[in-house]
């Protein structure tokens, strides 16, 4: 299995996408089958993102693995601090939810229509840069 990468940036959010393939591709291969995918969605695309948009065109063409949150099949948050290190679990949609999230809050539908509804909001990776100084 080979692994590939989309970027897209501007000033404000950076997003990428991780594509899978049995096939190796050359970089420059790689690089015209992303051009020709952007070539067909740049101007309709339905996607949170362009990246996603090629990623999912590159995945209907050419047979790649759009390795994106729909395929999410486990999440565990790590942290240097013990209790924090724990299973988020992960529904059908890639939605996560810590586990210590399920427990019943003792009032019966209203709160778990919200609750389901927040369940399935959709998650997005921020990248921040920190200067590690700056949390000492």
């Amino acid at each position: 299995m080979y692994y590939y990468e989309l970027h897209e940036s501007d000033d404000d959010l950076y997003t990428d996408a991780l594509l899978a393939h049995e096939q190796e591709f050359t970089e420059e291969e790689f690089l015209e089958l992303v051009l020709e995918a952007r070539e067909a969605v740049v101007r309709s695309f339905e996607e949170d993102s362009l990246v996603e948009a090629i990623a999912n065109e590159l995945e209907r063409r050419h047979e790649f693995v759009f390795i994106d949150d729909a395929r999410l099949v486990a999440s565990v948050n790590v942290s240097l601090v013990d209790r924090d290190n724990i299973l988020a679990t992960v529904d059908a949609g890639g939605s996560r939810h810590h586990e210590d999230d399920e427990e019943d809050d003792g009032d019966d539908d209203e709160d778990d229509e919200d609750d389901r509804a927040e369940d399935a909001a959709e998650f997005r990776t921020l990248v921040v840069d920190i200067d590690r100084e700056d949390l000492n």
